[in-house]
């Protein structure tokens, strides 16, 4: 099989040359389209487009196996911007193998692990030996917020039924190691906007009027301990469920070289815990993404700006309800006379954690032992990013499981996006081990 997945992965690699943008609306039809007779060309028992919920399109298909255990594969086909483009050594448009790498934009998240996953099918479709039934849901708002997820999955829930769900993909860890990954964090974003005045001053104005600046600049104090990541905002932290004993068992095991990462990712400033496993996993933070005000561009303004926005995104535990972000910020700031602070609520996702002790998730992790070793993977309750994974394990009530082809280089949402040939054809004898065994369950 692995020969045969090495000379036929490109055969879908032309999805990789369209420009699916969702941020920018590029794309997303021509590749929805490609995506739907890709997968009518395997022969799918059920090929269907669905824009009944709005947004942009899902592609469902449906494959028919020898068993029967099913598998929903979870993917998506839009990607980040693959600005700023002279950061890129090739073309993020083009197909670009070099020794061992594959570079292009999407590569690593999420086409080239839809693009193996289309590539084994078409391995056993030729042979008329599915190993169990697959079905594949794949949403082109991931990179946007998955703002239709959820109305997708309950409208087409029928559809749907599985046993388990795979997640979009996967990666090798700075030490090598397949990181097996239960679920994901959360998120919330929020717009914090201040109004100081109904025009730009002259900065002389300085001496009796306050600027929206320094107005947003004090109310973002506020939001977190300046020493350490702790969020100050009363109630943030009620919905945070503690770790189980065996939940703590696996967080320990999580390899995080305190040294190595404050070198490869150059950081200016001592870490901001002594816990980072546990943070990682199971805490809420808070960022400012971004502060917009007054002038910035070349030469010298003297201008009291009338207006300052900030960009937030709080990073949830799996089991916190973003709606609920908002309401907390709007009412600590209030609580200490920011009532002139506007808060808007942009975007956000639950998270989700499967359970540690499903059969599933033992036999993904054997599998991996067998594959990768016994030192050459480690099981990860929940991711650090965010995804839609809650809409499948909340809804659907299944294992909700990442295991794919990227590594820690594949500058996923960078430039020179890649992933290595021969990590993607260990992830698909991995993915061959799982789908056979599971069949036998």
């Amino acid at each position: 099989m692995r020969e045969y997945i090495k000379e036929h992965w490109q055969d879908f690699s032309d999805l990789l040359r369209i420009k699916t943008i969702a941020a920018q609306h590029i794309g997303i039809e021509e590749t929805s389209t490609w995506v739907a007779q890709a997968f009518r060309n395997l022969g799918a028992k059920k090929v269907a487009v669905w824009d009944d919920q709005g947004g942009n399109p899902v592609v469902f298909a449906e494959f028919t196996g020898q068993s029967d255990k099913t598998i929903l594969f979870y993917n998506h086909y839009d990607t980040q911007p693959a600005e700023p483009l002279d950061q890129w050594a090739t073309d993020p448009f083009a197909v670009t193998v070099q020794d061992d790498h594959i570079f292009a934009r999407g590569i690593g998240d999420d086409k080239g692990d839809l693009i193996f996953r289309l590539a084994w099918v078409k391995y056993h479709q030729e042979r008329g030996d599915l190993p169990v039934n697959v079905k594949f849901y794949v949403e082109g708002e991931e990179e946007i917020g998955s703002s239709h997820v959820v109305q997708y999955t309950q409208a087409h829930q029928a559809d749907l039924q599985a046993d388990a769900v795979l997640w979009e993909g996967g990666a090798k860890n700075e030490a090598e190691k397949l990181a097996i990954v239960g679920g994901l964090r959360g998120i919330a974003c929020l717009e914090l906007t201040a109004v100081s005045a109904d025009v730009d001053l002259h900065s002389s104005k300085a001496s009796y009027a306050e600027s929206a600046p320094w107005r947003l600049v004090k109310a973002l104090n506020l939001l977190r301990d300046d020493q350490t990541s702790r969020i100050l905002i009363p109630g943030i932290y009620d919905d945070v469920r503690s770790l189980t004993p065996a939940e703590q068992q696996q967080v320990a095991t999580l390899d995080f070289d305190a040294a190595k990462v404050i070198a490869g990712e150059g950081l200016k400033r001592p870490l901001l815990t002594d816990t980072p496993r546990t943070d990682l996993t199971n805490q809420p933070t808070i960022t400012i993404n971004g502060i917009t005000a007054g002038y910035q561009e070349e030469g010298v303004k003297t201008v009291l700006p009338r207006l300052a926005t900030a960009k937030l995104d709080f990073r949830l535990a799996p089991d916190q309800d973003p709606q609920r972000i908002p309401d907390l910020v709007r009412a600590y700031l209030d609580q200490n006379g920011f009532t002139d602070i506007k808060v808007e609520y942009i975007v956000g996702q639950k998270g989700y954690r499967s359970d540690v002790n499903h059969p599933f998730v033992g036999l993904v992790c054997d599998t991996a032992r067998e594959v990768y070793g016994p030192d050459g993977y480690q099981y990860v309750l929940n991711s650090f990013g965010a995804g839609p994974a809650y809409a499948f394990g909340d809804l659907l009530q299944l294992p909700v499981l990442g295991i794919g082809i990227g590594y820690a280089g594949s500058n996923v949402h960078g430039a020179n996006e890649n992933v290595r040939l021969t990590d993607a054809l260990q992830a698909v004898e991995h993915l061959e081990l799982v789908a056979q065994k599971f069949a036998q369950k």
